[in-house]
């Protein structure tokens, strides 16, 4: 196999991102790293990180290469609970709000990054893995705790529809959504627009 051939594997293997530190791991140095550029065969995602030229990596893998302590966040977690058939005009991922923001001024994947206080952050995270890389999204209870919290930022039809598919979803936790609602102080909203349903 030659140099080239592995680097792709390598790449594949990754989600389609790399970063410079992995492949200088692999044995390219930085004069190396351009020509592959110049070649056609890798393209600068932003600094830092490229992506094979002839492989399309899925977004959100890209997003977890990007920032990997970012989370799957509001619309677009309902969208991959399939609780909306609408598809955000960009990623919305939930980050530290202490985090540095220039660094989530990026041209592609379009993202919108909402700065949450760090004793929110961690709270109902799931794991998803796509393409051998680990995605961190909020599990549906948090979601939609989240539908409740952010209702005035959301489409009333992206609203309802998000609460009657949860309601109707075996796969939620009823417990979870309480304990949640408690931490958000949003018990009565839970009360009032799920528990009624329960």
């Amino acid at each position: 196999m030659n140099k080239i051939d592995k680097i792709k594997n390598h790449f594949i293997e990754y989600g389609g991102v790399l970063k410079t530190s992995e492949l200088n791991g692999l044995g390219f140095s930085s004069r190396q790293i351009k020509k592959l550029m110049e070649e056609g065969i890798i393209t600068k995602i932003k600094y830092g990180f490229y992506e094979l030229t002839d492989y399309i990596p899925r977004e959100e893998v890209i997003i977890a290469r990007l920032f990997p302590e970012s989370i799957i966040f509001l619309e677009s977690a309902l969208f991959y609970y399939g609780y909306t058939d609408r598809i955000p005009s960009s990623w919305q991922i939930a980050v530290n709000k202490n985090s540095s923001k220039l660094q989530y001024n990026i041209n592609y994947p379009l993202i919108k990054p909402y700065y949450l206080e760090p004793k929110f952050i961690e709270i109902g995270i799931d794991i998803i893995e796509i393409e051998g890389v680990e995605i961190r999204i909020y599990d549906r209870d948090r979601t939609i705790c989240d539908v409740l919290r952010y209702e005035t930022k959301l489409e009333e039809e992206v609203f309802t529809n998000a609460i009657k598919k949860y309601i109707k979803d075996p796969k939620k936790n009823v417990r979870n959504i309480f304990e949640y609602a408690e931490i958000f102080n949003i018990r009565n909203k839970v009360q009032t627009y799920i528990g009624v349903w329960l």
